[in-house]
């Protein structure tokens, strides 16, 4: 009895490993508690019901993400309609926009808020702003830690050029690139783990000029390459991503190989679809052990 004891005293001493951990991305389309008719909401935008809340929640169930960055969502409240707040905990940029990009991640995670980027945001002041992005490190037990960054950039400019761009948004979708090569290469001098992870609003080739600015910082995967996106897909036709996840430094050696997932809706009805998101949850596993 003695012996086992000890046993058991040696193995709560030894420390917790950290097991896989599942990153993921999903753009919840005007997630808000506002009531329909709101001045912030168009005009357009159907209302949810508390059963559409109820089929988004179980989504986020099926998705069980450990870390899930979201976009265009108001706050933790409209976050917890969908996120059981018993299981995740929430972080959202310190602004007053609809749209924000934020995160949930799984309560028993080691969490650290970092400073909102900041510049990200190129219009701060308009109604509708270009949004900052949420930064976080995250530490599971033991292990390595991984700083990520949610956004959602400027949209408008999915294929055309941001190094000689023939519009505002090209213009804007290229200076918010030079702005995340400076966070790359801040994450590559402080020698982390890191992920970009949610709605770029580009469909990016492996010579797209915009993930070329970013490369100039470091090296990075881009976990959808080479792969089109069935969500919501008509007639079997699948489309390029505009939702991403980019993996650099360490964490591009913990990315579990075949782990890429798009978590499709087994909705048909359009009224129903137009109700739960245009954007289908994407997601990946990493193994930093």
């Amino acid at each position: 009895m003695r012996l086992l004891t000890i046993l058991l005293c040696a193995l709560l001493a030894l420390p917790v490993r950290a097991a896989e951990l599942k990153l993921a991305a999903w753009n919840l389309e005007w997630l808000t508690t506002k009531a329909a008719g709101h001045p912030d909401l168009p005009s357009s935008r159907p209302a949810r019901s508390s059963e559409d809340f109820a089929r988004l929640r179980a989504y986020a169930d099926r998705l069980a993400a450990d870390v899930i960055a979201i976009q265009e969502v108001d706050g933790p409240l409209a976050a917890a309609r969908v996120f059981d707040s018993t299981r995740y905990d929430f972080h959202f940029p310190a602004e007053t926009d609809i749209q924000r990009a934020g995160f949930a991640w799984r309560r028993g995670l080691a969490v650290t808020r970092n400073p909102d980027v900041m510049a990200l945001d190129l219009a701060p002041t308009a109604r509708r702003s270009l949004r900052r992005g949420a930064d976080i490190t995250v530490r599971d037990g033991d292990g390595p830690p991984i700083r990520l960054l949610s956004l959602h950039l400027d949209g408008g400019c999915a294929r055309d050029s941001v190094l000689q761009p023939d519009s505002r948004d090209c213009q804007n979708l290229g200076r918010q690139a030079t702005i995340l090569r400076d966070w790359i290469a801040a994450r590559r001098q402080e020698g982390i783990a890191f992920a970009i992870l949610g709605d770029f609003n580009r469909r990016m080739a492996r010579d797209d000029e915009f993930l070329g600015i970013l490369t100039e910082a470091a090296p990075l995967t881009r976990v959808t390459e080479g792969l089109s996106n069935p969500c919501q897909s008509r007639d079997s036709r699948t489309r390029p991503f505009i939702d991403h996840i980019l993996l650099g430094g360490p964490a591009r050696d913990w990315l579990v190989r075949d782990s890429f997932r798009v978590l499709v809706y087994a909705e048909r009805d359009p009224a129903i679809l137009a109700r739960l998101s245009d954007h289908c949850p994407i997601s990946v596993r990493l193994d930093p052990r």
